[in-house]
Parts: structure tokens; C-alpha cells; sequence
């Protein structure tokens, strides 16, 4: 059955009028948006039990604690937000009559454009909140960035979200699809961008954050969602602000050791080029086209790919970037020192064939002007379709002839780099190759893998390997 959109107005009183749900609204940067919401459409005695905007930092510091990035905007700041405020409700609302509250706590911390405009506005919000009275709160927290030219546009849009944010969860805690489709409910992606979802607690036990931060890339709230090997869901810029980015993209269905292969060459190159690699940063990004290119996501097959990767220490980055201009324009919006993209050849092949052009030299300049101006350079990984026939890489790599300049232009500049120091011994291990036989139990296909993906294969019978399924693996 589809889902009723409700009018932000009409959320707010749904809550209002609901008698057991009760709590604080605490926020500070940008103003009263949300908690506005509430007082405007009436019965907001019966919920909220505090609004205030500790908006002078000195307040703010000796209210929450001082952090220890400096930051005000922050997802520490808004933890220590919630705990604080949520502890003074446990504290203070010991009568009676609140032994049926659900008690929660709304807050954020939000910047929006300056009076220079020359400012990146944001912000954090989340909801600490029970489902039942006395029981243990779940916490949800949310990362926004806020698009338009006009602060109080913000503001608005701002009201809208974080009211969608605390209605969702308490109608659609249950509901991930629903959960996360409501938070655009009356807005749309040119208002805001969603780029972090993360939850927790009882409720929420048996929910998988990669999939959530999944699902707001598959419904274009967000280009890119990023996870670490711990399986934890970051905010984009958080983590990759002022690094030295290294990009490998693939399907890693499954990651084989030429994957493997070209990370150890590509890193390797860094630490020729760079010297320091403390702040360099590997992804092994996949697209949505890789995860499921016909609309259709298989959730489990994501998470398998994602268990895997992580067990070998990558960290993950999901996006719709299918195009590297795309994913170049993405990255470089977190600010990098550096961008890296590691890429097989047989990707510079499809980028300099003349049939996807009108106009090839001209659009291939414009491409890559796009791609080149953000200090960025294409790593290449070479290609050998038999042990017979000589290694592909750009020295040999035959091009149209009216594209010639232009791809020598890129090689001289070291926009185009060969990496060298590559295994022979893998380069014929193909993908597809290695699914095939995992699937129909061929022998091999092991040796194509590194020995912890092949455990994990088995141990959990992915890709439809042929193996015993027990009580504990189903």
C-alpha cells in the first residue's frame, strides 16, 4: 500500500495531539526552525517540555562542554546535545503523570548561508527517543546540506526536515523505505541533500546502517554515501577533508586479487609521488549501475559485497557518480589535497571511442578539463586478454587518430599514469570468469581470490557457491 505523504503542518499536529509523546527541542546555529513547526499549528503544551537556542557559543560551551575540534557544527556537538538533554528529562519529569510519556529529545546544529555567501551551509540533527515509557531511547542522526541563496529559505527548509526527521521516527521506525523516503516529505534534492543517515538502540536492533545510507543514494537524496571497515556509515566530508584520496572502482563481485593487485600498485605510486601516505585515504567505490544497473538492488548481495570489502580493511563508498567527471565533481566538493582514480584500461579504450561522441576531440576536452582541473589523475592498470598476447597499457594503446594529441597531452602531463610494478600472474583473472565458476563449483577459482574473500565464500555459501546451508548460515 502506498504511502500517505502528509503535510508538514499536519505531522507537527499528529504529534501534538498525540498525549504520550513528550520531550525537548534544543537548537542552536540557525535558529527555531523546527520546534517553530509545533507552536505554530496549536496543542504544543502537551509536547514540548523545553525550546531553547544556546546560540552564544560561550553558552553553548558551558551548557554542552567545550569540543575539542573547535567546531560548533558538529556531530559531537550535536551527541552532546542529545545526552545532556535527555538526562535533564529523566531527571526532572519524575511524577506521576509522566509515567505514560514517551519521552524525546529534538536537536540540531545548523549553519546557513552567511551575509558574505562565501560559507558551505549544514547541519546536524537527530532525535534521542523512546517508543515505550521507561524503556531504553533509540537515537537517530542525520546529516543535511542546505542548497538555495537565501538564509531564511534555509531556515525553512530546515522546519520542514527536522519535523519530517521526528515524525518518522515514531511512524516509521519499522519501515526503512518509508523511514528514509519521508525525510524529503514537501521538499525536494534542489532544497537539500541528505549525505548521512545513522541509527541505534533497542528498536533498531536489526537494522543495517550501510543499507539505510544505501537507500539515500538510490532514491537521489544524496551522490555518495561512504562506510568503514568497521561497517560504520561516515559523513562524506568528515572523513575525506584535506586527504589525499585513492579511488579504486569496481563491481567487487567478488574482489579478486587483481583488485588487490591494483591497490598495492596504486599505492605504491603514492608513496613515490606523495611520500607521506598518513594522509591518504583509500576507497573502493561501487556505483548504483554496478550494484544493480536495471533499478533493481538485491540487498543482500550488496551487503555481501560490502562484508567482504570490509573484512579486507577497505573503506567503502557507494554513489550514482557512474561518470568520472561526475565522481571527480562529488569528491572534490570534501575539499582533497588530491584526487587518485585507479582505473583498467580497458576504460581509457571506451572514453576515447569515437561512438559515444558527436563531437569527440571537443567533448573528450571538455571531459576531461572537468576531470584535470581538481588535481586529479587517472591511474592505469593495464590489460592482457590472453598470456599469448602482449600487455595492453597507454604506451601501446591504439587510438583514433584525431585523438592522438590529445591522449599524448594527457601522458605528458601525468594526467594519465601508467602504474607499474603489477603481477603478470593475475592479469587474466576476470570477474565474471570467477562467478561463473563459484557458481557451478569448478575448481580454481580460489587461487583467483584472496584466501580471506575465499573463506568468506564459503563459510557463507555467497554468490550461489554450491555449499551446505545450515540453520546458523540461512
Amino acid at each position: 500500500m502506498e504511502r500517505e505523504i502528509i503535510s508538514i503542518k499536519r505531522k507537527a499536529l499528529r504529534i501534538n495531539l498525540d498525549q504520550n509523546i513528550y520531550g525537548t527541542f534544543a537548537e542552536i546555529g540557525a535558529g527555531q526552525e523546527v520546534v517553530r513547526n509545533f507552536f505554530q499549528v496549536g496543542g504544543a503544551s502537551g509536547t514540548v517540555a523545553k525550546a531553547m537556542s544556546a546560540y552564544d557559543m560561550t553558552f553553548s560551551d558551558a551548557i554542552y562542554g567545550a569540543d575539542g575540534s573547535g567546531r560548533y557544527v558538529s556531530e559531537t556537538r550535536l551527541h552532546k546535545m542529545l545526552d545532556h538533554e535527555y538526562e535533564l528529562l529523566e531527571q526532572r519529569l519524575t511524577d506521576d503523570k509522566y509515567k505514560k510519556k514517551r519521552f524525546f529529545v529534538y536537536s540540531n546544529t545548523c549553519t546557513t548561508l552567511n551575509f558574505k555567501k562565501d560559507n558551505d551551509p549544514h547541519g546536524w540533527m537527530g532525535v534521542k527517543f523512546q517508543l515505550k515509557p521507561d524503556a531504553e531511547p533509540n537515537e537517530v542522526i542525520i546529516h543535511v546540506r542546505l542548497k538555495g541563496v537565501d538564509s531564511l529559505y534555509q531556515q525553512r527548509v530546515l522546519g520542514g526536515v527536522g519535523t519530517n526527521l521526528l515524525f518518522a521516527c515514531y511512524w516509521y521506525y519499522d519501515q526503512p523505505e518509508d523511514f528514509i523516503a519521508s525525510l524529503m516529505d514537501n521538499l525536494s534534492n534542489d532544497q537539500l541533500e541528505i549525505d548521512m543517515i545513522r541509527v541505534k538502540g533497542p528498536d533498531f536492533e536489526k537494522v543495517d546502517n550501510r543499507l539505510l545510507a544505501l537507500e539515500l543514494v538510490k532514491k537521489n537524496f544524496t551522490d555518495g554515501t561512504i562506510f568503514g571497515a568497521d561497517k560504520e556509515v561516515y559523513q562524506p566530508k568528515d572523513i575525506l577533508y584535506k586527504k589525499n584520496i585513492l579511488c579504486l572502482r569496481g563491481r567487487f563481485r567478488p574482489v579478486t586479487n587483481v583488485n588487490e593487485d591494483m591497490l598495492k600498485c596504486g599505492l605504491e605510486y603514492y608513496k613515490k609521488e606523495v611520500g607521506n601516505t598518513d594522509d591518504l585515504i583509500v576507497l573502493s567505490e561501487i556505483t548504483l549501475n554496478n550494484l544493480g544497473g536495471d533499478g533493481e538492488f538485491d540487498s543482500k548481495d550488496f551487503l555481501d559485497r560490502a562484508d567482504i570489502l570490509c573484512s579486507l580493511g577497505h573503506t567503502v563508498m557507494i554513489s550514482n557518480c557512474h561518470k568520472h567527471d561526475v565522481l571527480v565533481n562529488y569528491l572534490n566538493r570534501c575539499k582533497p589535497n588530491s584526487i587518485g582514480i585507479i582505473l583498467g584500461i580497458l576504460n581509457i579504450v571506451e572514453l576515447f571511442n569515437e561512438k559515444y561522441y558527436k563531437n569527440a576531440a571537443g567533448e573528450l576536452m571538455h571531459y576531461f578539463g572537468e576531470i584535470f582541473m581538481r588535481n586529479t589523475r587517472m591511474l592505469v592498470y593495464p590489460y592482457q586478454p590472453d598470456a599469448y598476447r602482449p600487455v595492453i597499457t597507454t604506451s601501446n594503446l591504439d587510438v583514433p587518430e584525431n585523438l592522438k594529441l590529445l591522449f599524448q597531452h594527457l601522458k605528458d602531463n601525468n594526467f594519465l599514469v601508467d602504474l607499474e610494478g603489477y603481477d603478470l600472474s593475475v592479469l587474466q583473472i576476470f570477474s565474471p570468469k570467477v562467478i561463473q565458476m563459484i557458481k557451478t563449483g569448478e575448481a580454481g577459482w580460489e587461487e583467483m581470490v584472496p584466501d580471506t574473500v575465499a573463506d568468506i565464500i564459503k563459510e557463507n555459501c555467497l554468490f550461489d557457491y554450491p555449499c551446505e546451508v545450515t540453520p546458523e548460515k540461512n
